[in-house]
């Protein structure tokens, strides 16, 4: 079956709207839930689809994604799967970075040519879902679709910041706009189903998710729209009216991560009882690099609805609605509230403790008697003790050296070092 259709991951421009995250890693390689990255998604939704080649397109801050991909994805020498990196190059033809989503995929076509497929599934790497393709590429043959949009219906308030569409009765998508004004909204709904107008969700916006017949992806970018750059700016409400153009609507949960807050609201979701984000899936596993960490050690520590990686020693005295990352050390006393700190990329030994605590420098992790809320507070940074950060709509947006305050939320930069009794 998986000959049929190969994808491609987009692995996003700068994310400067989710900086400081993206300062040294691309947007797809930022950590989410503790242990895994943002790529892992998109990819374990493509082999648990049973589609299981993949091209993931990467171009800045490349280095940490493509050690996480070469070190995450390896299959058997008898396999014909992969998960390969086309990272941007200059070429005699062509000396420019890439200039959009269209234009991706356009420098990197020819890198495709020795792969047979019917079909090219085209995802974003920066969001957060589970979805079966291969649904959606059944529906694309039975409806014998040239172009495939997954859509999601969405209500007043989310669909200005969409591309929403307009299909007829049997799912031909018969019109497009790009993020809607207000005013004009009423002429934009759709028949979602009873479910969905039940809950005023009205209007079809794309997901960013596409199936193309591949020959016809190939005249479009080489031939018909050679100078189009977007996919969803450009070549999708050009060849709605010229092509089969086919709604594939989806109805579970699935999120942009475009900003601070959303990527923050996304993890500490993961904490509900029910979470609409289900990591504790038999059938849908969200695949990642397998490390051979320790189980978490926890002394003397109330926890309440926390997520927590393997790897940590915690003597925090309470932890609630937060998520602990890989190999976080806590020291005792320590109060974490409605946060998300990343954790540790190594340990630090007895001696090198010792060295730190010397020269006057902090561990790696969170000291004693700290209180942090509303944080994300990124790798390997070593706060001191009794430091207090308190985020929350109080505080205006500001860029620090060592932090940055968004929307009312603390995100203290990766590697940072915050003295004994710092307060934000």
């Amino acid at each position: 079956m998986s000959k049929e259709i190969l994808s491609v991951i987009l692995g996003g421009g700068a994310g400067s709207r989710l900086y400081p995250l993206t300062a040294s890693r691309s947007k797809p390689a930022v950590p989410i839930a503790g242990k895994y990255r943002l790529v892992d998604i998109p990819i374990s939704n493509c082999l648990n689809s049973g589609i299981n080649r993949m091209f993931v397109l990467t171009q800045f801050n490349s280095a940490s994604l493509n050690r996480h991909i070469k070190n995450t994805y390896h299959f058997s020498a008898f396999s014909s799967a992969f998960v390969d990196i086309l990272a941007a190059e200059q070429t005699p033809d062509n000396p420019t970075w890439y200039q959009g989503t269209a234009d991706a995929v356009r420098q990197c076509f020819r890198h495709l040519g020795p792969f047979e497929s019917k079909y090219v599934l085209i995802l974003s790497g920066d969001q957060l879902y589970q979805m079966d393709f291969m649904k959606m590429l059944e529906n694309h043959k039975a409806k014998g679709a040239d172009i495939s949009i997954a859509t999601i219906p969405v209500g007043d308030r989310e669909a200005p910041e969409f591309g929403i569409m307009k299909n007829d009765k049997d799912g031909y998508i018969t019109s497009f706009i790009e993020k809607p004004k207000k005013e004009v909204l009423s002429e934009w709904t759709s028949d979602t189903g009873p479910k969905m107008q039940s809950l005023r969700r009205n209007y079809l916006a794309s997901m960013g998710i596409y199936i193309f017949n591949r020959q016809l992806l190939a005249d479009l970018l080489q031939n018909e729209f050679v100078e189009a750059t977007d996919f969803g700016k450009e070549i999708i409400p050009q060849s709605i009216n010229k092509y089969k153009v086919v709604s594939y609507q989806y109805d579970g949960y699935w999120t942009d991560i475009g900003n601070t807050y959303s990527f923050f609201e996304a993890n500490l979701g993961l904490t509900n009882d029910i979470p609409d984000f289900n990591l504790f899936d038999n059938e849908n596993a969200i695949y990642t690099r397998a490390r051979m960490l320790p189980p978490a050690k926890i002394s003397g520590t109330t926890l309440e609805k926390t997520l927590i990686a393997e790897g940590c020693i915690i003597n925090a005295s309470r932890i609630e609605n937060s998520i602990i990352g890989i190999r976080t050390r806590i020291g005792s006393g320590t109060t974490i509230v409605s946060s998300y700190l990343m954790g540790n990329d190594y340990y630090e030994t007895l001696d090198e403790i010792n060295h730190a605590n010397a020269h006057g420098l902090p561990t790696v992790g969170i000291g004693h008697r700290c209180y942090i809320r509303n944080a994300i507070i990124d790798k390997n940074c070593r706060i001191g003790d009794d430091v207090r950060i308190n985020g929350g709509n109080h505080l205006e947006n500001a860029d620090h050296s060592l932090y940055t305050i968004k929307d009312g939320i603390v995100v203290v930069k990766k590697g940072a070092v915050l003295p004994n009794g710092f307060v934000i």
